[in-house]
C-alpha cells in the first residue's frame, strides 16, 4: 500500500502499524541496495574502459548507455557483437543486482537485429519479468537514440543467498 503523505500512515495517535514501518525499513533498503550498485558500478573498471554509463537504476530494472566509437569496430568497420554484448551484460548485471544479494548469469540468448549507426547512443533496458527465490529472468533491449531496435536478450540469473559484498 502506498501512502500520499506519512501522516496517511499513522493511527489516531500518529503511530504507524508494524507493517508500515515495515514499508518504510524496505524502501529505506532498496534506496541503500541501488545507491551501493551506483557507486560499485561508476569504479568497475571494465565499464569505464567501454564509457558504460548507468543512467537509471530500480529493483530489477537498469538502464545503461553507450556511446559508438570508432575503437569499436570489428573485420567489416560495424560495431562489433562484444561491445554490444557487454553493454548488454552490465543492464543486466545491474538490474539482476538490484535486490541485495548475489546473482549470477546463467544463460543470455542475444539476437543482433541490425548495426547500429556510427556515433550513435546505443541504450540498453534490462527488465525483470520473473523471480524466485533462486532465479530470475530478464527482458533486455538494446535500442539507438531514436528507437530503432538493435538487439535482444533473454538472460537468466541464478540467485545466490549472500548479500551483496560491498553492501
Amino acid at each position: 500500500m502506498a501512502y500520499q503523505r506519512e501522516s496517511d500512515a499513522q493511527d489516531s495517535y500518529g503511530c504507524l502499524s508494524l507493517k508500515d514501518l515495515w514499508i518504510k525499513r524496505k524502501g529505506s533498503m532498496e534506496t541503500e541496495v541501488i545507491d551501493a550498485v551506483r557507486r560499485r558500478v561508476a569504479e568497475e573498471a571494465y565499464a569505464k574502459k567501454l564509457r558504460l554509463v548507468l543512467r537509471k537504476a530500480e529493483p530489477g530494472y537498469a538502464l545503461v548507455e553507450m556511446a559508438i566509437t570508432e575503437d569499436m569496430g570489428n573485420i567489416f568497420d560495424m560495431v562489433h557483437g562484444g561491445a554490444i554484448f557487454s553493454l548488454i551484460d552490465e543492464a543486466f548485471e545491474i538490474s539482476c543486482n538490484t535486490h541485495g544479494t548475489v546473482a549470477v548469469a546463467l544463460s543470455m540468448t542475444v539476437t543482433y537485429h541490425r548495426p547500429p549507426s556510427p556515433g550513435s547512443v546505443l541504450r540498453a533496458e534490462s527488465k525483470e519479468i520473473y523471480r524466485s527465490t533462486k532465479t530470475a529472468t530478464y527482458d533486455i533491449k538494446v535500442t539507438e537514440g531514436n528507437g530503432i531496435l538493435i538487439a535482444s536478450c533473454q538472460a537468466l540469473a541464478y540467485r545466490k543467498k549472500e548479500k551483496l559484498p560491498f553492501l
